[in-house]
């Protein structure tokens, strides 16, 4: 079922007033959040990376 235009910027507007848009606190929270996981996340991967690296080295015998 088509409909015009109007009816559908009501229906628009109609679902973004059920959306919960974050407050200020939550924003500045999450973004805290994603940082700090990735910085987490970073240090695991060096970390990863660091053992593989020096693993192949010993094993293939140039490593240092």
């Amino acid at each position: 079922m088509a409909t015009n235009p109007l009816q559908f910027m009501q229906q628009v507007r109609s679902e973004a007033a059920k959306v919960h848009w974050p407050n200020r606190k939550e924003v500045v929270t999450t973004t805290i959040m994603v940082f700090v996981m990735a910085a987490l996340t970073s240090v695991f991967f060096f970390l990863v990376d660091l053992v593989i690296r020096t693993g192949l080295g010993a094993i293939l015998g140039f490593g240092g």
